[in-house]
């Protein structure tokens, strides 16, 4: 079966057609073929071949794709390392994923070999040999946040990167015309699944930005004219923050894509109003490549679910006991297909734990209704215990979301020495708008169970996150002040 995702496999294999760009240079189907072969020869020379891994840490580039396309035409897997890492992050993630060479700017300080981007060979000593990759040749080697515990490397293989990349490219309608603008830092499988690969494997074009700046952002979509791109919620946030009166030109973009995070479906609607662009919200994990549910781009678009499971994958609700249940109740989103992960690389009883009779198990807690759609109603390590009950910090961002002058909102679970823990929040407000703790505490009793109102709101100017600009809130839960007077007159102010 061909990988349709290799440049060289793609429809426009071989050709003159524009394959990936970055701001200053653009390569042809045919040059990325060159280079990767090219590359792939200095790979062997140092060493590199079948079920060896190469790990590259680099800025967004063309480099790093070339490095990792490279590595897939000697048998070698690729692992992706976050640019910012300090020594120590680099250092365990080298000697967790067994590599042994690694791509990196000049300078990195690693104990195993590097080859920086400038010591790339662009141009093959010896004519081009189709390399024989195997499904099951592991493809990927993709960290965890770590949130729970040390990063654990996701073993992806071929077929799951194929079973994804065809099931994106059916789902979004791509076609060679289809051009995509990463910016989602490619050391995440959102990037290189969605904005990389799978416009690949029809034989569209990329263009790849090194990093996210809103109003650069908006001038490049303006300038390059992408037909899509991919972002997560705090990418939309800085978006709707841009003054109203500077106007960008959207018309190329036929649809965005927002994933990675929960997202409320106001800042949805503000994207959409300011700019014209039609959002398309889905859901998925690293553990299952990338995606697993989408709204459809044409079609019933549910705005605050995260739409049904994409063509060749199965998702159900699970209740404690491992019995499926039917819509409209609420339990785990498990998920089964050809895009589950092998595994966790040298954890087979975390593996396990994951990876049940077939279902991977999400974490994740949400409700399918009637027609297949997915709500996620929160993470289950998320979920507050209030004196026993049960309490779903996305519903109280949802309703936080509903006041005009909220932009963002997390909620976490604070320590209070009677109930266990009680709700608390931060609030980041839309540009030019005003509301105190108060207000927003109001707001909330206007709508929530009195259990569900928030004992302290923050309004700060930006959210924790973590690299893949996920809201942290693992350490936002460390950083939690107590709450230790009575949760009924508990309001914080900031700046009193």
């Amino acid at each position: 079966m061909a990988l349709n995702y290799l440049p060289w496999e793609s429809p426009a294999a071989g050709s003159d057609r524009p394959c990936m760009s970055d701001v200053n240079r653009t390569l042809s189907y045919r040059e990325v073929e060159e280079r990767a072969a090219a590359f792939a020869e200095q790979l062997i020379a140092r060493g590199i071949g079948e079920g060896d891994v190469l790990a590259i840490m680099l800025p967004n580039g063309l480099e790093l794709l070339i490095g990792m396309l490279a590595s897939w035409r000697v048998g070698a897997a690729t692992t992706p390392i976050n640019p910012t890492f300090t020594t120590r992050e680099l250092d365990y993630q080298l000697a967790d994923s067994g590599a042994k060479l690694l791509l990196a700017l000049p300078g990195t300080m690693t104990e195993i070999d590097l080859i920086t981007p400038e010591q790339m060979q662009a141009t093959p000593s010896q004519p081009i040999v189709q390399p024989d990759i195997a499904l099951d040749q592991l493809a990927l080697l993709v960290y965890t946040s770590g949130s729970t515990g040390q990063p654990k490397g996701v073993m992806l293989d071929h077929a799951n990167v194929l079973a994804m990349t065809s099931q994106m490219a059916n789902s979004f309608e791509m076609t060679a015309d289809d051009h995509a603008l990463l910016v989602l830092p490619l050391f995440h499988v959102n990037s290189i699944m969605v904005s990389f690969l799978s416009p690949i494997s029809v034989g569209g074009r990329i263009t790849v930005l090194e990093r996210f700046a809103p109003e650069s952002f908006m001038q490049a979509i303006s300038t390059l004219k992408p037909t899509f791109f991919s972002a997560v919620p705090a990418i939309y946030a800085r978006i709707a923050e841009l003054p109203e009166d500077v106007e960008y030109d959207t018309s190329s973009i036929r649809h965005a894509i927002c994933g990675a995070a929960p997202v409320s479906k106001e800042l949805l609607e503000r994207i959409e109003h300011r700019f014209g662009i039609s959002l398309v919200e889905g859901y998925g994990l690293t553990e299952a490549t990338c995606a697993s549910a989408v709204n459809p781009v044409n079609g019933v678009r549910k705005l605050g679910t995260v739409g049904p499971a994409l063509e060749g994958q199965q998702i159900a609700i699970m209740d404690a006991s491992g019995a499926i249940l039917p819509a409209g109740e609420r339990g785990e989103v498990v998920i089964a297909g050809p895009t589950v992960m092998r595994g966790y690389l040298g954890r087979p009883e975390a593996t396990a734990e994951t990876i049940r009779d077939g279902w991977l198990h999400t974490g994740d807690v949400g409700i399918l209704d009637e027609d297949g759609y997915l709500s996620i109603v929160d993470r289950i390590k998320d979920m507050i215990i209030r004196g026993g009950e049960n309490i779903y910090p996305k519903e109280i961002e949802a309703m936080l979301a509903e006041h005009p002058a909220v932009l963002e909102s997390a909620v976490i679970g604070a320590p209070h020495p009677a109930l266990g823990e009680v709700p608390v929040a931060q609030v980041v407000l839309v540009p030019g708008s005003s509301a105190s703790a108060d207000d927003l505490i109001e707001h909330c009793r206007s709508g929530l169970a009195k259990i569900k109102v928030p004992a302290r709101i923050e309004v700060v100017a930006d959210l924790p996150r973590n690299p893949v600009g996920k809201v942290d809130k693992p350490r936002m839960r460390r950083e939690a002040a107590p709450v230790d007077v009575p949760v009924t007159t508990t309001v914080t102010v900031p700046g009193a």
